[in-house]
Formats: C-alpha cells, structure tokens, sequence
C-alpha cells in the first residue's frame, strides 16, 4: 500500500495516511468532484467524510504514475488502463479521442481505479488434488480441462494464478494468456506475481490471439487464460484442445447454468470439453465438480 500512496496526489496521499486502517483493501476509486471510494472483496468500505478530489487531484495522480510522461503511456492507456509495479492495475475513465473507431488518447481523464494486487499463495490448496488426479507418462495428462466460475469480484483471477504457479512449480509447462495483465501483473515484461518457473506469458495481447501463438513457439502441457467469452476465444480454446494442450480457463457467471446464457461459452459446455468446474460463490470453500 506504501507504494501505492506515492503514485497518489499529495492531497490525496494526506487522506489516505488517515483512514485507520488499509489492510485488504482491493480498490481505490477516484472521481472528480465526488467521495473517494473504497472496497474490499467487492464491498464498499464505509469512511467518515470522505475526501473529494479535485480534477487538479486526479491529474497530479496521473502524472504521477506515468511519472511525469503521459505520452509513454498512452498505448498502453488505450486499452483503458495501464499496470505499475507490483501488479496494481490503474483503469482510467473521462473523455478520449478516437480514429478510424480506436482509442488514440485521453482528452481529459475524471476518474481514477486503483485494482490493488493480492497474491494468496496457497489458496488453491485444497483444489490442487483434484486438478492433478493421476500419475502417467505425461504429467500433463492428469490435469483435467477445467473451468473457473465466479461472478466479479470473487476470487476466480486470485485462484487461477495460484492453480498456475502451483502446476508450473509441479514440473509442468504452462502457457498463460494475460491480456489485461492481471494474473502475472507484468510491468514492462516482467511479471510481479509469482506464477512459477515454467511459466511463459503473453502479456497486454487480446487472450485468442495469445492461445495460438503460445501453442505455436511455447509448446506447453497447458495454457491458462482469464476470461473467456467471445466467439474468437471459443476457436482458440478449440485449437488448444485439437493440440492435446490441456486448458484452465475462468469464466463470469453464478454457475453453470449463467456460463450457458454465452452462446459461444455455451457452445463448448455442450459438447463437455471441461471435466472440472469450480465454482466460487463468496466467503468459504470452492465448490468443485
């Protein structure tokens, strides 16, 4: 968290040395002119007159994360966000400048997402039995294809990057997509979060792209993204399985029955590719099936 306040304008900073306590905190929501915000697992955290930052506030913090330097960092802002040290995830809101139907640059930025990285080493423990169920020639050939489903906010991203570290560190190769640099938290290339020592990641790319080119140069036992949804994802989770690469996946939803509203997730659940389904619905134990 010491990191994060000096990224922070120095009002802003000032106020968060005097909230009593940040431990745990999972976002900090900045809006021009509005209470500052904020959460844990998902919650509004309840703080006594609130500060309200300024847009002269926010745009200090601006410049302070892209460390006085906006224009380096507006490629990577088109996507909507961009990644410090550590893993922290800053997603940006306000008014931008389009060409040819793509972002080119903010205009003016109104409102600030600090997404707080946590790591939890070890809490997949509980599931990793069932995800390595059998010993064979193959190592990988006892991981079984498994999808992750949670709505947002639950834990699916923490779970699937400590599923993939522990898989890595087991002796597997694996392949992780990360197109919004939130599992490996890479900052310029290099990943802040410990996803293991065999793991290859294709970091900021849109994740079915990432799959086909990780099954073409990386060969790995398995490939892990988050997210899936769109009809391009389907066809690349079709490539890997066609590969005999084993794939864990997570997906938006309260249970299976939400996953199926996705046509092209639907799709794929019919035909039942998966043989694992964790299901996270809030505080207690993953239900695994």
């Amino acid at each position: 968290m010491e990191n994060i306040k000096k990224i922070m304008g120095l009002k802003i900073a000032s106020y968060l040395e005097s909230v009593a306590c940040l431990e745990g905190i999972s976002e900090i929501r900045l809006r021009a002119d509005k209470p500052l915000i904020l959460k844990s697992r998902g919650k509004e955290i309840p703080v006594r007159d609130a500060f309200r930052p300024s847009a002269d506030d926010i745009r200090e913090t601006m410049e302070r994360i892209s460390q006085h330097s906006f224009y380096a960092f507006e490629a990577e802002l088109s996507a909507g966000y961009i990644t410090l040290p550590g893993g922290h995830r800053v997603g940006v809101s306000g008014q931008v400048v389009t060409e040819n139907g793509a972002v080119k640059a903010w205009r003016y930025i109104s409102g600030i997402n600090i997404r707080v990285a946590h790591s939890v080493p070890g809490c997949a423990d509980e599931i990793m039995p069932q995800l390595l169920t059998a010993e064979s020639a193959s190592p990988a050939a006892g991981v079984p294809h498994t999808m992750i489903i949670s709505p947002p906010a639950f834990g699916k991203t923490t779970i699937l990057r400590d599923i993939v570290r522990q898989l890595s560190d087991s002796g597997l190769t694996v392949g992780l997509a990360d197109e919004r640099s939130e599992i490996a938290g890479c900052f310029r290339g290099i990943p802040q979060n410990d996803v293991g020592i065999r793991t290859d990641i294709i970091d900021g790319c849109p994740k079915s792209h990432a799959m086909l080119m990780l099954l073409r140069g990386m060969s790995p036992d398995i490939i892990a993204v988050d997210e899936l949804g769109g009809e391009q994802d389907a066809r690349a989770v079709e490539a890997v399985l066609n590969a005999g690469v084993k794939l864990i996946c997570t997906a938006h939803g309260r249970d299976m029955a939400d996953v199926k509203q996705n046509p092209s997730l639907a799709a794929l659940l019919n035909r039942n590719i998966f043989e694992r389904f964790i299901v996270l619905k809030g505080v207690g134990k993953p239900h695994v099936y």
